[in-house]
């Protein structure tokens, strides 16, 4: 991508392996309302990171601008490109309501949350993980809260199908201490846990992990305290203009992890489902309309 097509957020995304801590900090807080975030002077931009100056003006530099003046120029042509286009402006998600529109406003955060946990997922952990989920040898156990029950279940319905030994925990409190007594030294268990952590989960994990199994974590960007003993954490961003939390980057990074799965375990998932297939075809649970 040549410089006059390349945008500072997709510099920013390609350079955070390569920044330090505080710069990825700043990154974090450039992205979380871009391009409005970058727009403010160089101490406005480091109080707002909580990050010092210095880290402003070296972190710019290393995207390639000469100064601080020189990165707030380019973004300023950035927004006022897409200001002046017609083509993104009928490219909004809702052209027919108003710009502060709760579909704007939510999608915007929806969008946002998107691209920051996309920046955040370590490639490694992910492989490790859905290496850990492919692996046969090992029984898979999935469990989730009072809010993430739905994405616990979604999980569980569809390793089901693609593997064999796959149990999802009841998330009554005074149930799962049963499942426990199944988990072996090697198996996985995958929680799901949000802000309003609850502490049957965390002692779930605790108990899971001192019978010697690997815990994969699926949290928010504050994360669970299970991350203290996850193998593997993915933190999704789950903030929205809303009382409620929003699902979809978890659900992204969650979709992602059973795609990759299904093909690591290809060969014995088309078993299974071929399997599955005859077996509705038999019951005629679901209509056919050819």
């Amino acid at each position: 991508m040549n410089e006059a097509t390349e945008t500072i957020d997709r510099r920013l995304r390609a350079a955070f392996d390569q920044l330090t801590r505080a710069e990825r900090q700043l990154t974090d807080s450039l992205l979380e309302n871009y391009p409005v975030s970058g727009l403010g002077s160089v101490t406005q931009v480091a109080q707002n990171a909580g990050v010092s100056t210095p880290t402003v003006v070296r972190m710019v530099q290393k995207l390639g601008y000469s100064g601080f003046p020189a990165f707030q120029a380019a973004l300023r042509d950035e927004l006022e490109a897409k200001i002046s286009d017609p083509i993104t402006k009928r490219a909004g998600w809702a052209e027919r309501a108003p710009q502060g529109h709760i579909l704007n406003r939510f999608a915007d955060a929806v969008i946002g949350n998107i691209r920051q946990t996309l920046t955040g997922i370590d490639l490694d952990t992910f492989e490790r993980a859905c290496a850990l989920l492919a692996d046969g040898d090992s029984a898979v156990y999935v469990a989730g809260g009072r809010i993430t029950r739905s994405l616990a279940e979604y999980f569980f319905l569809h390793m089901q199908v693609m593997r064999p030994r796959v149990t999802l925990i009841q998330s009554i409190s005074n149930a799962w201490p049963h499942y426990l007594l199944d988990v072996a030294r090697g198996d996985v268990v995958v929680i799901f846990d949000v802000r309003r952590y609850e502490n049957s989960t965390l002692k779930l994990a605790e108990l899971a992990r001192e019978r010697g199994a690997r815990i994969i974590l699926f949290t928010d960007q504050w994360r669970s305290p299970v991350h203290e003993f996850a193998d593997c954490t993915f933190s999704g961003r789950i903030a929205v203009p809303s009382a409620w939390d929003s699902a979809v980057s978890l659900m992204l990074v969650l979709e992602t992890v059973i795609a990759d799965v299904q093909e690591r375990r290809w060969d014995g998932t088309r078993d299974r489902m071929e399997a599955l297939e005859d077996m509705f075809n038999r019951t005629r649970f679901f209509r056919k309309f050819t």
